[in-house]
């Protein structure tokens, strides 16, 4: 009787089902190995205009940021400054006011443009632009030595004084009408931008000023609606 088994040679077998697949690689069109050696790459896809077909463009295309103009950059500069009256503004309702309704408002005006500021002012720098319209060293110039204008609707010093003594209700009544004519300037400066030739491209801009507007539409309608019920109120 033979002692022995015999048992496959499983180092064999797998040696050759190795060479196999080496073979079965090495004779597959070129096409289909340069597809899988490529699909890993990006593909940067570029949308078409309306009606256009879209583009694949080279895995090493890089972005860039669109031109822009002289207005795109004024706009910026001066909603900064118009923001930041703003902000100085609400920055009087929690020692000039006890409304809970204005507290309530001016906390939300004063948040939203402080966050607004540091978009605008990030954008600028990206773009290698200045922060402000003045002249380095030489607060409320503009470039040629002049003092600057202030922006559509934005208080007067005469305004703004008025508000920092008044108290209560007679705050109330000047925040709200001034800060109506603020919102109301805001508005003016975006249709500027649109209406300026070759202004407003630069996809950023674009939204960020067509949300000021929408935004500020809207806190006009609440603001108007608080002084028409105070109006009320008082007459009574």
């Amino acid at each position: 009787m033979n002692r022995f088994r015999s048992y496959p040679k499983t180092g064999s077998a797998t040696a050759i089902l190795l060479l196999c697949g080496i073979a079965t690689t090495a004779f597959l069109p070129n096409s289909v190995r340069a597809q899988k050696a490529t699909s890993s790459a990006p593909v940067v896809v570029q949308p078409g205009a309306p009606g256009q077909p879209t583009k694949t463009l080279p895995p090493d295309t890089k972005g860039t940021l669109p031109p822009l103009s002289a207005a795109d950059v004024e706009f910026m500069q001066g909603m900064i400054m118009h923001h930041a009256q703003a902000v100085e503004m609400t920055a009087l309702i929690p020692t000039h006011t006890e409304n809970p309704d204005l507290r309530s408002l001016g906390a939300r005006i004063s948040r939203s443009q402080a966050d607004e500021i540091k978009f605008m002012k990030r954008w600028l720098v990206v773009r290698g632009e200045p922060t402000s319209m003045s002249m380095p060293g030489m607060p409320g110039m503009d470039r040629s030595g002049k003092p600057m204008a202030l922006m559509p609707g934005m208080l007067s010093p005469e305004q703004m004084e008025a508000l920092h003594k008044a108290q209560g209700g007679d705050f109330d009544r000047l925040f709200l009408s001034g800060m109506i004519q603020h919102h109301g300037g805001a508005l003016t400066m975006v249709k500027d931008l649109f209406d300026a030739p070759g202004a407003g491209q630069d996809a950023e801009l674009f939204n960020f000023a067509t949300d000021v507007d929408t935004g500020q539409r809207a806190e006009i309608r609440i603001m108007q609606a608080m002084l028409d019920r105070k109006s009320s109120e008082e007459k009574r």
